[in-house]
């Protein structure tokens, strides 16, 4: 059986080659026209932008003291009616105005900190804490008729990368262990942040998680704070195949830091799990590849050298404005386009890891959704 421990996070010199993203200045967000599969090579580079933050209004002045009513002409009796002067009641008006402003401006920040889930501050990145067990249990617990019901019917204007069918390579060995799943990837990617849910239900089919936890992307990059899980401390156990997950950076900037386009770092590869980013990370094996040398198109994941994931399978932008709760709930649902994303992402990651297993376990890979994930797969090797 094999187990797969937590890294220690990284330290001392990054190393050169094509585990960290290409150094340089921020990104910006992908224009419109651009190609999906361009799109989904921006996640290693974020988007700058400083939080959108309007000055504070000036305080209306209080309207100049009203002069007492006219004084009755000589002769005439005094009116018994009486008025409020004019000018008190434009002061009393102005003054209204300004207090119902606070009252909707308190009312406002009294329900964006009550609110509760992930809604950070526009420049605040959510925080890695343990998952809750409800979130766990909802995307590794998905019933076997929801993957069958899905297939791969991801909706086709989600779908921006693929999977990518490998022929004539030998199995993935890491650590002495094969067959093996190999992940690249960083907290503060947004592509990262989609693809983790797929991959933690399909992973889960055939082993089991232990130390998971929640976080989001970064809050300032394309598809901001996109709820997701972090593999930095978690623990993978499988009598099938091995797991071995780097997230490579935080989702806390850190501008100095050109190693991890400025996002500090947090987990760096070992020497084989670098040679298999500089092999397989490139061209020769990713059709259209645009990343400069020596960078990777976050998230990267490479299934024992016979199927690759170089980008998300679904764009981030599915999970825009829901909770980790909103997303684990609603998995049961085959009908939701976001359950259609996740688990027809999960039934292609099944059936690549069923071609490393020898189709076992027999329940899970013969199971229709992870069939017809098998049947697209092997059309597109040709």
């Amino acid at each position: 059986m094999a187990q797969d421990q937590p890294r220690g996070t990284g330290g001392g010199k990054p190393k050169t080659g094509g585990n960290t993203p290409k150094p340089g200045g921020n990104t910006p967000k992908p224009a419109t026209g651009q190609s999906a599969k361009d799109r989904s090579r921006a996640q290693s580079r974020p988007v700058s932008g400083k939080p959108a933050g309007g000055k504070g209004g000036n305080t209306p002045r209080p309207a100049p003291s009203a002069k007492g009513g006219n004084k009755p002409r000589p002769g005439r009796p005094v009116a018994t009616a009486t008025k409020a002067p004019r000018g008190i009641s434009g002061a009393l008006l102005a003054w209204g105005a300004v207090g119902l402003v606070v009252i909707v401006i308190a009312v406002f920040v009294i329900v964006k900190v009550t609110s509760g889930g992930n809604s950070p501050s526009a420049s605040r990145p959510v925080p890695v804490t343990p998952a809750p067990a409800s979130v766990v249990k909802g995307v590794t617990t998905i019933p076997a008729s929801v993957f069958d019901k899905v297939g791969v019917n991801i909706p086709s204007q989600a779908t921006p990368s693929p999977p990518i069918q490998l022929t004539g390579q030998p199995a993935l060995t890491l650590n002495g262990k094969t067959p093996a799943v190999f992940y690249f990837g960083a907290e503060y990617c947004p592509y990262c942040a989609a693809e983790r849910w797929g991959m933690v239900a399909a992973l889960s089919r055939f082993g089991t998680f232990s130390g998971l936890e929640v976080t989001a992307s970064s809050p300032t990059d394309f598809a901001p704070n996109t709820p997701t899980f972090s593999f930095r401390n978690s623990t993978y156990t499988s009598p099938y195949v091995s797991f071995f997950p780097v997230e490579n950076c935080t989702n806390i900037a850190d501008a100095a830091n050109t190693s991890c386009s400025g996002y500090s770092s947090l987990q760096r590869p070992t020497k084989e799990e670098q040679a298999v980013l500089n092999k397989y990370s490139s061209p020769t094996f990713i059709p259209g590849d645009t990343a400069p040398a020596g960078s990777v198109s976050f998230p990267f994941m490479n299934v024992d050298n016979k199927v690759l994931y170089s980008g998300a399978t679904y764009s981030p932008l599915m999970l825009a404005g829901l909770t980790h709760q909103d997303i684990a709930g609603n998995l049961g649902d085959p009908t939701n386009s976001v359950t259609q994303a996740i688990v027809g992402t999960a039934n292609y990651i099944s059936a690549s890891i069923c071609q490393a297993t020898g189709q076992q376990p027999a329940k899970v890979c013969s199971s229709a959704g992870v069939q017809a994930a098998a049947k697209s797969l092997k059309s597109s090797a040709g």
